[in-house]
């Protein structure tokens, strides 16, 4: 049997290519891969306001606590203390106690009764005079999950130490965040 001659066609170097076959499969996982990261860039979207609401969660939980803090630093004795509730008197810079008028750099402060108080998913705090617990509560802060127990002390008899915990659910559900931090009255004798 005599074959039939083959016939080659060289192709001139110039024109050199891609099949059809080879460009529809290329075509495909090009499209896969851009609809993957379509789904990823998608995803990160929607998720995103939930941590940006999070993260200022966080950061007003952290000025909340300075502030907190450093008030019961410049404390002189706690009067009243609960697990949910603190009042403690401490030097205010403003003219009058509950006031929002400010006082001059080279006026004395104030002395005042401050009442921190967490319930519900809120925290206030209420200035008033010495001995005095009730007044215009303002709220700082809101969006917390212990309630309950945000306030520890110490000792039980007299304390001078106060601690404060404050804890951020997370709105997926995963867990959350704890902010801790406490103080020792400034003016206040330790002991034991």
């Amino acid at each position: 049997m005599i074959g039939l001659p083959r016939r080659e066609r060289p192709w001139p170097p110039d024109e050199a290519g891609f099949t059809l076959i080879e460009m529809l499969v290329a075509m495909t996982m090009g499209v896969v891969v851009m609809g993957g990261v379509l789904i990823l860039l998608i995803g990160a979207m929607r998720t995103q306001p939930k941590l940006e609401n999070q993260g200022t969660n966080i950061q007003t939980a952290r000025w909340v606590l300075e502030r907190m803090t450093r008030e019961i630093r410049n404390g002189i004795v706690i009067d009243k203390e609960t697990s949910s509730s603190v009042s403690f008197q401490t030097y205010v810079r403003h003219t009058t106690c509950g006031g929002t008028t400010n006082l001059a750099s080279t006026a004395a402060p104030t002395r005042c009764e401050v009442t921190y108080t967490c319930s519900g998913e809120s925290c206030t705090r209420v200035e008033a005079a010495p001995g005095i617990y009730t007044g215009t509560a303002r709220r700082i802060f809101s969006g917390l999950s212990n309630t309950a127990s945000v306030f520890t002390w110490s000792p039980q008899k007299s304390p001078t130490y106060i601690g404060v915990e404050l804890q951020i659910p997370d709105s997926q559900g995963s867990g959350g965040l704890t902010a801790s931090d406490g103080a020792s009255l400034r003016n206040a004798t330790l002991g034991y």
